[in-house]
């Protein structure tokens, strides 16, 4: 199964254009897939007092993680959509990562840190207004390498519309079908 992990509030905007071409496609292909849609979902990514005393546990309060945590475990193949703002993800997805990749779920550190996750290709859509290269070391490094690969995220591929205000509906209809061909 395919899971989506959609972060922007806004479904009237190019990202959801993004999200409704990757789900025809998989609609299309007869390939099963569900929507993490966190805004939607009204997630609360801000860590609590009571998640932190609960985090090092590997446990949690908000059920939505539980929820999401199985999402991920049944995944073959994991795609985010988001935008680029102010050179990183969007908080409600740094608060995702934050709160469901915990300890005895996503890693341990048994032998050392041992990535306990098993999803076998991932696809991150990013959009930005500046050149996709000024974003290389916060997406490719920081958040596939460090974040995604460390804990069992593979096969990783990166695709971002840049200058994504600025270009022709033609330039986002092209990205988009990109996209769709990477899945």
């Amino acid at each position: 199964m395919t899971v989506i992990i959609f972060a922007h509030p806004w479904h009237g905007s190019y990202n959801k254009a993004i999200l409704d071409g990757i789900t025809t496609k998989l609609a299309n292909d007869n390939k099963p897939f569900k929507i993490i849609d966190l805004h939607k979902d009204e997630f609360n990514p801000v860590l609590t007092e009571q998640d932190l005393a609960l985090y090092s546990k590997g446990e949690f309060a908000d059920p939505l993680v539980g929820e999401y945590q199985a999402i991920l475990k049944e995944a073959k193949q994991v795609v985010f959509i988001f935008p680029i703002w102010w050179s990183s993800m969007p908080a409600m997805l740094k608060g995702f990562l934050d709160k469901i990749f915990l300890v005895n779920y996503s890693h341990n550190y048994q032998n050392g840190w041992t990535p306990l996750l098993d999803i076998n290709k991932t696809l991150v859509v990013t959009t930005s207004q500046s050149p996709t290269q000024k974003y290389a070391t916060a997406i490719e490094l920081e958040f596939i390498q460090n974040g995604l690969q460390a804990v069992g995220f593979k096969n990783t591929a990166w695709l971002n519309c840049d200058n994504v205000g600025f270009g022709t509906d033609e330039y986002r209809k092209e990205f988009i079908v990109k996209v769709t061909e990477a899945l």
